[in-house]
């Protein structure tokens, strides 16, 4: 049987398909790196996550310092997990632990708090407007 081309209609329709979807692993991640002061205990980020996309906070801490975090948002399904360094499980998972975290780090190093839509909001594409407040005391 002779292969037959495509109407020029169908291939048309197939290439603004294939230019028009995202890439499957382009989720955007805003990245930002929070430097707490001596004068300053705490800092406050506002932010806005829609989708898929996370928020990732890092801040540099101490074995033994204090790092509380508390996430105030409009979404009932936005919730944040804190990562140490070097370990492949968090140290924090707010969607069974809640939107609060209090306690003394672990380990010296870079940790990072992500925010992010649990997949039932994300899939809606939904939107997250939150404020997230970050402290490191000795």
């Amino acid at each position: 049987m002779p292969h037959r081309p495509l109407p020029i209609h169908a291939c048309l329709l197939l290439a603004a398909l294939v230019f028009a979807t995202p890439a499957w692993s382009a989720d955007p991640i805003h990245k930002e790196s929070v430097t707490l002061t001596a004068n300053q205990a705490t800092h406050t980020v506002k932010g806005k996550i829609k989708g898929y996309a996370t928020a990732e906070y890092t801040l540099t801490g101490k074995a033994g310092q204090s790092l509380g975090v508390k996430l105030k948002t409009n979404q009932p399904s936005n919730y944040f997990n804190i990562r140490q360094p070097g370990q492949d499980e968090a140290l924090f998972i707010g969607s069974t632990s809640g939107n609060s975290y209090q306690a003394k780090l672990p380990a010296d190093g870079e940790y990072t708090v992500q925010v992010y839509l649990m997949r039932n909001a994300a899939r809606r594409n939904a939107v997250a407007a939150y404020t997230l407040d970050i402290g490191l005391r000795d």
